[in-house]
């Protein structure tokens, strides 16, 4: 007589519902199985940014198309992973059991002891880069790439400023513009001023005693991480033919933050300089092309704090404090 079937578990931070930061709670689910693309990975690292909390909480509304309109489809935060092979999909052919990897998933579930991402979704992580600093990597890292080789299409020698430079995207922003050879002014506040400098920052401006709007057309492109500024003391700064290009949106609420995120969008066509928002998805090739910038001396991830997977929440409350040096990460 056979014995009934047992589904296999693992430990996770999971949450049924849309709310506080404090409904996530450590337990048994069930283990995910690899889909036919897709990689099981045992979860070493996973690196924390803003949207882990907007899932959580389910706000801005926006959210949801990704985390599920009515309650979470998945309810374990974590998008950006590190960790080993588990098991392969039957065409998931880049990778073996074993392989060290890191990446970004599209549906996350990275706060867990196992984690299934699709294999365009990850790249080989080199030896010299510690799970943690390649969980801090994805999201954010290519964020700050996209923003500057694709959107702003940096250029040697131009004058870039980055607003929000200690921060988990303006830290990559820093080291990538000077990777591009550009001239980069980075915006912080008093404790961090020496990070952003050593990270390569030609000049740093403290904004608690110096303002960067006062500086009439001084940047050929401005990095706003932060958007807690007007748009048009960020107008002010940028040189006439200048580009801002915007990647928050939270410096306001409800209707007001409506407004702000579509109001440069309307403007641009009808101003000379050109306000921009974009879009950042991740993709094996620019997973690798920040390796090679790792590999090559010119990036190197800032993670402030590691926290245990069931501090998930304190993490995350951390992050939304917005004063967070650099990356926050989870260990399993």
């Amino acid at each position: 007589m056979s014995s009934p079937e047992t589904t296999e578990t693992m430990r996770a931070m999971v949450h049924d519902a849309y709310g506080p930061l404090e409904l996530l709670e450590l337990r048994d689910v069930e283990r995910p199985a690899p889909r036919a693309n897709e990689v099981l990975v045992r979860v070493q690292a996973v690196g924390l940014h803003v949207g882990d909390c907007y899932c959580v909480r389910g706000a801005p509304l926006a959210m949801r198309s990704v985390s599920g309109w009515l309650r979470p489809k998945v309810g374990i935060p974590g998008f950006d992973v590190a960790g080993r092979v588990e098991a392969i999909g039957l065409d998931a052919t880049g990778f073996a059991v074993g392989d060290e990897v890191f990446g970004a998933s599209s549906r996350a579930g990275g706060c867990a002891e196992l984690a299934c991402l699709r294999q365009d979704e990850l790249a080989h992580r080199p030896e010299a880069l510690s799970p943690e600093e390649a969980a801090a990597l994805p999201t954010s890292g290519l964020a700050a790439l996209h923003a500057l080789r694709d959107v702003a299409r940096l250029q040697a020698g131009q004058r870039l400023l980055v607003i929000g430079a200690s921060g988990g995207v303006g830290t990559f922003a820093v080291q990538v513009a000077k990777a591009f050879g550009a001239e980069v002014t980075g915006v912080c506040s008093t404790r961090n001023v020496e990070l952003v400098r050593s990270l390569g920052a030609d000049r740093v401006i403290d904004y608690t005693r110096e303002d960067f709007a006062a500086e009439e057309g001084r940047w050929d492109v401005i990095f706003d991480n932060v958007e807690n500024r007007s748009l048009s003391d960020c107008r002010r700064a940028l040189s006439s033919t200048g580009q801002l290009i915007l990647n928050s949106g939270t410096g306001a609420r409800g209707l007001a933050m409506l407004v702000r995120l579509i109001k440069p969008l309307v403007l641009s066509p009808f101003v000379s300089q050109d306000l921009r928002r974009y879009l950042s998805v991740p993709c094996q090739e620019d997973l690798v092309a920040l390796v090679e910038l790792f590999e090559s001396g010119q990036l190197r991830p800032v993670v402030e704090k590691t926290y245990s997977l069931h501090e998930t929440a304190a993490a995350l409350a951390h992050l939304e404090t917005g004063r967070a040096r650099g990356k926050v990460v989870v260990t399993t």
